[in-house]
């Protein structure tokens, strides 16, 4: 199968920085994939050039197996979202939304016709006839959605574009759009630094960092099973413990990642563990307490249900957890 999108050995400088180093991508027909890093990544980059905002310095780009060094935003099969929204204050919300088909030169009864079928899918039949300025941040990104999938792209870049929404809007914005992306079928490219946005959305993830593809796969193998303590510690916050706690539990001297929650903490003495702490942090969580515990020779994070008993700072505690929960990295970057 040709895949939606291809990145072959790119790289892209700014005079001496790598904004990108040898990024090797692919991504599949009706996938969503999530870009994630911290900013500086090289993620944002990665989607310029995959829009043709920007040209590699070195390497090859395909969109369904047609090479696109060179060729113009305009004339490739992809539209991309902000997170800025990007509308025209002067125009209502159904020309907003009919622009991309006006360049087209369709008649107008088209654009409308087409415009109105594109706000229905994002729940904004109605809408019309308000001006961007009349609508919520939430209403006004659906706005710009309706307006990139108007066109009916092959593929949907998105960059950061739930950044303006604040945390209620933003979760409900997530389920709307992988929603949106199972109706419509197409290849979506999101790129965010909100690594639980790319673990809840996207059938696969790309970390970056420092203009690198550091660890590509399913969200949960991401997460259960990070390749380097750049990415455990960078999706999720897991516990990077040293070679010697690794083997002094698998017998395996390397780094290793245990993830909070797959830590049970009892009251000193109970359990079958050799391992014992003392609690020098809490914090409160909602749904759950982080625990900071102090160890011999590591410092390590848990969890503890907020309905638990959750120990005081100062307690001393045991810890638990399955040996298959510690996660032996390939890499020590």
């Amino acid at each position: 199968m040709t895949a939606a999108v291809s990145l072959h050995q790119v790289s892209r400088h700014f005079g001496p920085v790598k904004a990108l180093d040898e990024v090797e991508l692919e991504v599949a027909p009706g996938e969503f994939f999530a870009m994630l890093g911290p900013s500086g990544s090289g993620k944002t980059t990665c989607l310029r050039l995959i829009a043709g905002f920007e040209q590699p310095t070195a390497g090859g780009i395909e969109i369904f197996g047609e090479a696109v060094e060179g060729v113009p935003p305009y004339r490739r099969n992809v539209n991309t979202v902000f997170q800025d929204y990007a509308l025209f204050p002067h125009m209502n919300v159904i020309e907003n939304v009919g622009y991309p088909l006006m360049l087209r030169k369709l008649d107008k009864a088209a654009q409308r016709r087409e415009a109105a079928a594109a706000l229905e899918l994002v729940k904004l039949s109605g809408y019309g006839e308000r001006r961007p300025g009349e609508l919520s941040g939430g209403q006004r990104q659906r706005v710009a959605l309706a307006r990139a999938i108007v066109n009916k792209p092959k593929v949907l870049l998105l960059d950061e574009p739930l950044g303006a929404l604040d945390l209620k809007l933003r979760e409900q914005m997530q389920e709307e759009l992988k929603a949106l992306q199972k109706t419509l079928g197409i290849t979506f490219i999101f790129v965010t630094h909100d690594q639980g946005e790319a673990l809840s959305m996207a059938d696969r993830v790309a970390v970056f960092d420092q203009g690198k593809v550091m660890q590509v796969g399913a969200p949960e193998d991401i997460y259960r099973r990070p390749r380097s303590r750049f990415v455990a510690d960078f999706v999720g916050s897991s516990n990077i413990l040293p070679p010697e706690f690794a083997q002094s539990v698998l017998g395996e001297r390397r780094w290793a990642s245990l993830r909070p929650e797959a830590i049970h903490v009892v009251p000193a003495g109970e359990g079958v563990s050799r391992l014992t702490g003392t609690v020098v942090s809490r914090s409160y969580l909602g749904s759950t307490t982080r625990l900071g515990i102090e160890l011999k020779g590591a410092h390590i994070h848990a969890v503890v249900p907020s309905g638990d008993d959750v120990p005081a700072e100062g307690a001393r505690v045991t810890l638990g957890f399955a040996k298959d929960a510690l996660h032996l990295m390939e890499s020590e970057g």
